[in-house]
């Protein structure tokens, strides 16, 4: 029995146990000293970017294709064993391209992704108009990049079914508990430890006299509820254009998505002079402002929440973290994701599942 500590439960954390939990060889205690999926994963938009992304090899492309494919068993596994819904939208992402883009990059990636097993389309204006009446198109959108396979999955929920579903394999989850790593190695004696604490991560492996230098940047969302439905009900894809997402919300209680409810997001704010980051209210007037230029009948939904979150993102090194701690090889690390914690979840907990049992 091989007994493993896991330090933190956002989605990175709760992955981990999911995927260990299904090994009767493992032992797995999860700590967090707050409720499950709080933290980056509560701010996520949970934009799933990985064929669109211009990643086409090396570890980047690799982590991104390994979640993608398996969010696809995933989602239908988690519900069948938990009995919870999690909203799932498969029906892809279309990105705006502005004038100026170049588009044979576009070309040259949708013939990469092909030879890649992977689909990518071209559209026109004429067709983004035809399949997307909501949007408004000036002169300046020149095409558009749909990614069929792509996908947009509720954070929250997934991580709510994946304690759930890991707590059923015999995990332990330890909430409300504020305890550093080096104590809980000591004290309950584990054989490995997992450190993906996102941000908490850096104090936790100072405690352990190995600095993992990660840092916030913050990001601010938009729930927005429209009083009659926008777009068309048959395609309802997310919708991005210079780093501004339109997220359709799923109806809980239908397979199909609603056009009524959006998350808008997400800023991107760094600390200035490595100070504390207050949330920028210009910034998020201005994304806002985007978003509706883009769907002008968002001007006229109702603002329901307002919310931010601190992304880790490593310092000086590419995100994210999946390795050994240097000069403790107990201890691992899987953390400063920054922008794609929900993305390459699964892929990191595959990871450390290979790292633990090889």
């Amino acid at each position: 029995m091989i007994r493993v500590a896991i330090i933190g439960c956002g989605i990175i954390g709760a992955s981990i146990a999911f995927e260990l939990s299904q090994f009767p060889e493992l032992k797995v205690t999860v700590f967090d000293k707050q409720p499950p999926g709080q933290g980056s994963t509560g701010a996520a938009l949970g934009v799933l970017m990985g064929v669109i992304s211009h990643k086409t090899k090396g570890r980047n492309w690799q982590l991104r294709e390994t979640s993608l494919q398996r969010y696809e068993t995933l989602i239908p596994e988690l519900e069948a064993v938990t009995g919870r819904k999690i909203p799932f939208n498969k029906q892809g992402i279309l990105m705006l391209c502005s004038e100026g883009e170049d588009l044979t990059k576009w070309e040259k990636l949708i013939a990469t992704r092909r030879s890649q097993g992977w689909q990518l389309e071209l559209w026109d204006v004429e067709r983004v108009r035809d399949r997307c009446p909501h949007l408004s198109l000036n002169d300046k959108i020149i095409a558009a990049i749909y990614s069929p396979q792509d996908r947009q999955v509720d954070p929250t929920a997934l991580t709510l079914a994946l304690v759930d579903a890991a707590e059923r394999n015999g995990a332990i989850f330890e909430f409300g508990v504020p305890v550093e790593a080096a104590e809980i190695a000591a004290s309950l004696e584990f054989d490995r430890l997992i450190v993906a604490a996102g941000l908490g991560s850096a104090a936790v492996t100072e405690s352990l006299n190995q600095l993992v230098d990660i840092r916030p940047v913050l990001g601010q969302a938009l729930h927005l509820r429209s009083a009659k439905p926008l777009g068309n009900p048959d395609f309802t894809p997310v919708i991005t254009c210079d780093d501004v997402h339109i997220v359709p919300l799923g109806d809980s209680l239908r397979d199909s998505f609603a056009s009524r409810e959006f998350w808008v997001g997400a800023t991107v704010e760094f600390s200035e002079n490595g100070g504390e980051i207050q949330a920028n209210a210009d910034m998020l007037g201005q994304m806002m402002a985007r978003a509706i230029a883009l769907c002008p009948g968002l001007a006229e939904a109702e603002i329901i929440r307002k919310w931010s979150g601190l992304r880790p993102r490593p310092e000086g090194r590419p995100a994210p973290i999946i390795e050994t701690l240097s000069g403790n090889d107990r201890v691992l690390i899987a953390s400063g994701h920054y922008r794609n914690g929900v993305l390459l979840a699964p892929a990191t907990a595959r990871s450390i599942r290979e790292m633990i049992l090889q």
